[in-house]
């Protein structure tokens, strides 16, 4: 594994200048790689698009469903027995309204979970303080001896975020980035 220095910015114009100043300090450019990493959800890691199969405020869905066609089911068949004897209308009237309940139970129900659920993810993204940001990163394959130079360099430049990762560096590329991953803040030695 190789040890990789990152860091982000804003727009391309300023990690460009960034690989300059640190080709200047004697960074390789086989060394740099600069790409764009978005926003999280949209990496499209997953055939159908996003980062994960399930949505996170999809995860308790199941346990409102159950809840609902349970209570809807009891609703509709009460209300179907109303119906049969203040109106006087067939038998089956019960069995219908209490399908009826049961599925308008079970969407509900699904949806008040789902709502819950996705507040709490929400919160736990938001307060991930080492969650990757959008932007543009530059990746430097770094020696032990010029890691602190391409932290000054990345510091002077202004990038924002610098972490530390431990990597493969194949053909000019972070290879095996993952932009879904937290990410390790990287200190020069004092």
């Amino acid at each position: 594994m190789s040890l990789i220095i990152a860091g982000r910015f804003n727009t391309f114009e300023k990690a460009e200048h960034a690989s300059v100043k640190l080709q200047a300090k004697g960074v390789t450019e086989e060394d740099i790689s600069i790409v764009y990493v978005t926003d999280h959800g949209q990496h499209a890691r997953t055939p159908i698009g996003g980062d994960e199969l399930n949505d996170e405020g999809s995860k308790e869905a199941p346990k409102g469903a159950g809840k609902g066609v349970v209570l809807g089911v009891l609703v509709g068949a009460c209300v179907g027995v109303g119906m049969r004897i203040g109106l006087n209308a067939p038998w089956i009237t019960i069995a219908i309204a209490a399908a009826v309940g049961g599925y308008l139970g079970s969407l509900s129900g699904a949806m008040s979970h789902t709502r819950a659920s996705r507040k709490k993810s929400r919160t736990s993204l938001e307060n991930f303080e080492n969650a990757r940001q959008s932007g543009v990163l530059i990746a430097i394959h770094a020696e032990q001896t010029n890691v602190d130079t391409i932290i000054a360099t990345l510091e002077e430049c202004e990038a924002m975020d610098i972490e530390r990762a431990s990597g493969l560096w194949q053909r000019g590329a972070w290879a095996d980035f993952d932009p879904t991953k937290a990410r390790c803040p990287a200190t020069r030695a004092a």
